[in-house]
């Protein structure tokens, strides 16, 4: 009964029959199956939702992401044939040299919008990767947060932006809560090769718990597998990047 458990997602609008509007604001009348049918004539999806919806890609990751999130002991029962459109994660485990020269060639080959779609889903497995392989821990801080409602509070971020070296591989992300995120994408904190945190020196900041000096020194939580570090050489192009 997704009209009465999903009523509240933001993502759709129920469109109520004419005179019973004021039945699907009310839980009481809206736990029948019959009165449902009833009361509501038909939901109306978020647009862009729908627009993603009619791409096989797209409509693959979102199953995907919905398995893993909510269904991840049984997710191998409802993935019985492969989408041979998406990309396998393998791809983020390749060479950095080997997964740019590769960008670089598809670029070079296929027109502006098939590439931008191509990055579009090779960043959504990024984006789903890396949370994955710091538990959905932020690697500064250490906040992680376990809940029954989709919300996340780790990013996935990217040390080399994509757009500088065309580097999805995990050796090029890190998890960062969106704070710590912000700071380290805009240069007031760096980490150095022996994966502590550095603070910039030129900005001022007022006291509180939140300040970022409270990080300076610590050393950042890593993945289990040491493939899956921080590459050295992003780390230093970042601290270069921002005078450090």
């Amino acid at each position: 009964m997704p009209f009465y458990h999903m009523r509240s997602e933001p993502f759709w609008k129920l469109v109520a029959n004419i005179g019973c509007e004021r039945w699907i604001e009310s839980k009481s009348s809206m736990r029948s199956l019959q009165k449902l049918t009833t009361a509501v004539n038909f939901a109306l999806i978020d647009f862009e939702l729908a627009e993603l919806l009619l791409k096989p890609v797209s409509r693959e990751i979102l199953k995907m992401s919905i398995l893993d999130k909510y269904f991840p002991e049984t997710r191998s029962n409802y993935v019985n044939i492969r989408n041979d459109d998406l990309p396998d994660v393998s791809i983020l485990n390749e060479s950095p040299e080997e997964y740019k020269r590769k960008i670089i060639e598809l670029k070079n080959q296929v027109d502006e919008d098939t590439f931008q779609e191509e990055v579009f889903v090779r960043c959504g497995l990024f984006k789903r990767e890396i949370p994955k392989i710091y538990n959905n821990t932020c690697a500064i801080s250490g906040l992680r947060i376990d809940a029954i409602i989709n919300v996340s509070m780790v990013d996935a971020c990217h040390i080399v932006p994509f757009s500088e070296g065309y580097d999805d591989t995990l050796s090029n992300g890190i998890a960062l809560c969106p704070n710590l995120h912000r700071a380290f994408d805009r240069g007031l904190i760096t980490i150095s090769n022996d994966y502590k945190v550095i603070l910039n020196e030129n900005f001022i900041e007022n006291t509180s718990v939140y300040n970022l000096s409270q990080f300076a020194g610590v050393r950042i939580l890593l993945p289990e597998k040491q493939e899956f570090h921080p590459a050295p050489e992003n780390l230093s192009l970042h601290r270069k990047r921002f005078g450090f």
